[in-house]
């Protein structure tokens, strides 16, 4: 078995006499791009909208097979200057393509609603692009003039993104004194998942008093971006950011309401959780902070890639033989860059490849459980790919809310065959202790998010914020999401200053509980329904792609304002719950 990726199916390197070819048909694509700008306004409907399906599918098929390519090569090895500099090249033509792109969609636009849709109606070849035309419609709405677009561009460059850019400077650059030693933010965030609790504590307190520094710059960095967001969002018609950001995600106000009221109500039950790990850990009360990572249980499997990949085709097996026979080519046909190497990134990524109908998956993979999830997880994100490559090239893109589903079903699946054949009880609590460490985050930490940013909004059109009212805004919002499973004096106040999700797109945070508990509700039907349950869940997945997150629930018979579903993945997680509870007791205190 190949330890590293094979790309030469896309192209030998960069001066494969393919890449050359590839590259000139690309300024073609370009140019035919900027021809039907140039005409756009005189066409008919029928014309423009079929010049724009060949013509748009045609410079997404091939820009993204270059760039898909250069990324790879210097994801694998970031010395690589040719990969950096093709890369750069690359953005620098797509970036040129985007004004012309406009340009169309604004005379797609100008169709209106009853003329597309008598369009689309007589016309079954536009089928498979209705959801894009559609959405060219609604996003129109919301669109400023040319003139007031292209000055919002030019003042991000000194505002938002300028605002973004300090964020990560001033904390990518954080000095961290940790025990006599200078480190990084990172590193010292990184400990708190050490096994000796005196490290975790340490590496707390030296996080905390690293911030000072800082902290009233990423404040006015935070109240500028949130004003800016504000002002933005009244100018193109959106009530609130919040309105902005569930158009992006393609989802209704009703959905995310039954989200967080289902997460509000199973709240207490996360508790339980985080005062039986306290108890485990030998403390009187709630859990300290420092100890929510704190390693617990025992996981004595060391994996080769090779057992990694007869452990996944075992469980996989047992679900569908679409995803089995992937997974096995992913790891026969060297699809995965496996081992962590100097100059290749860190992390874990998939990436579909449309031009050939294969995805690549990167991990660091050093042997252990957790590294096996994880490939489960970026393979899952690999079989959602497969279900989406039949569609034209531009409709294979989906929201940030549904992204996650496949990655986490699988990790879902994973995780319920482990556990079911755990050899001992401190295995099983630590299977257990990994699955609800993560399900914590996404239910108690994200809901501490969501709360803190939309109090922010609330009172950034009153008030500047300075770093003690930021401050005293998360621990709010924390008091409320932790509760009594947290020792409320040892929360995080400057969560809010070293998470970059707050610095980019609003409310960067509902996606990750919607999509793991869009995961874990699926697999509560899978089994109800078994395998009947299967090619739903496929088709399901290829519809990400072109239709809202409710309608594309629906094809699963699932109805995502309606409470219910959350509870039912909210319920898998509470009786997993409930053994943690009993597995911890009998190893320390009851709860």
């Amino acid at each position: 078995m190949n330890q590293t990726w094979d790309l030469s199916v896309l192209y030998k390197d960069f001066d494969d006499p393919a890449y050359a070819a590839d590259m000139a048909a690309l300024d073609a694509a370009i140019a035919a791009l900027h021809e039907l700008a140039e005409e756009a306004g005189i066409l008919s409907a029928s014309e423009l909208t079929h010049r724009y399906a060949d013509a748009g599918d045609a410079f997404v098929a091939l820009e993204s097979k270059l760039y898909i390519y250069a990324s790879l090569r210097y994801s694998a090895d970031t010395g690589n200057t040719a990969a950096a500099s093709t890369v750069g090249r690359l953005m620098d033509k797509a970036s040129a393509a985007v004004a012309d792109d406009t340009r169309i969609r604004e005379a797609i636009a100008a169709i209106g609603h009853d003329r597309l849709e008598e369009l689309l109606s007589a016309d079954p070849t536009l089928s498979e692009y209705a959801y894009l035309f559609r959405s060219i419609l609604k996003d129109s709405r919301y669109r400023l003039s040319d003139r007031e677009e292209a000055l919002i561009a030019k003042m991000n460059l000194s505002g938002a993104d300028a605002w973004e850019n300090l964020q990560s400077s001033l904390t990518s650059s954080a000095k961290v004194l940790y025990r006599g030693q200078t480190i990084t933010l990172s590193d010292v965030r990184n400990l708190a998942y050490d096994a000796d609790p005196a490290v975790r504590r340490d590496a707390y307190d030296a996080e905390i008093a690293c911030y000072e520094p800082i902290r009233d710059a990423v404040a006015f960095a935070m109240n500028s971006l949130k004003l800016q967001t504000i002002n933005e969002c009244a100018l193109r018609g959106f009530s609130s950011p919040l309105d902005q950001a569930l158009h992006a995600s393609r989802m209704k106000r009703e959905t995310l309401d039954a989200l967080l009221s289902a997460m509000q109500e199973y709240l207490p039950v996360f508790w339980k959780y985080l005062r039986a790990k306290s108890a485990y850990l030998g403390h009187d009360g709630a859990l300290p902070w420092w100890d929510m990572f704190a390693p617990i249980g025992k996981s004595d499997a060391v994996f080769t890639t090779e057992s990694a990949r007869d452990y996944l085709l075992q469980v996989f097996s047992g679900f569908d033989s679409q995803l089995h026979d992937m997974v096995e080519r992913a790891f026969n046909e060297a699809w995965i860059d496996f081992f962590p190497r100097s100059g290749k990134v860190g992390g874990a990524f998939d990436c579909g490849i449309p031009a050939v109908r294969q995805s690549r998956v990167l991990t660091n993979f050093a042997g252990s459980f957790s590294d096996v999830v994880t490939l489960a997880h970026e393979l899952g994100h690999a079989f959602h790919d497969q279900q989406v490559f039949p569609h034209p090239a531009m409709v294979q893109d989906y929201t940030m809310p549904v992204a996650e589903t496949a990655s986490t079903f699988n990790e879902v699946l994973v995780g319920a065959v482990a556990i079911a054949a755990a050899p001992d009880t401190e295995t099983e609590l630590g299977l257990l202790e990994a699955q609800l460490s993560d399900a914590t985050q996404i239910i108690c930490d994200i809901y501490s998010r969501f709360l803190f940013e939309d109090s922010v909004f609330a009172h950034r059109s009153e008030e500047f914020m300075n770093a003690d009212r930021l401050c005293e805004l998360m621990l709010e919002a924390q008091k409320t999401a932790y509760g009594d499973g947290l020792d409320p004096a040892t929360l995080h106040p400057y969560m809010w200053l070293c998470k970059s999700h707050y610095y980019g797109m609003s409310y960067y945070n509902f996606p990750y509980a919607f999509g793991g508990l869009f995961a874990r509700g699926l697999y509560a039907e899978y089994r109800r329904r078994g395998a009947e349950f299967v090619p739903v869940y496929k088709q399901m997945l290829a519809a990400t792609t072109h239709t809202d997150v409710e309608e594309c629930a629906r094809i699963a018979g699932i109805d995502l304002t309606d409470k219910a579903f959350w509870e039912a993945g909210l319920s898998s997680l509470a009786e997993q719950i409930e053994r943690f509870c009993t597995l911890a007791a009998a190893h320390g205190k009851e709860v």
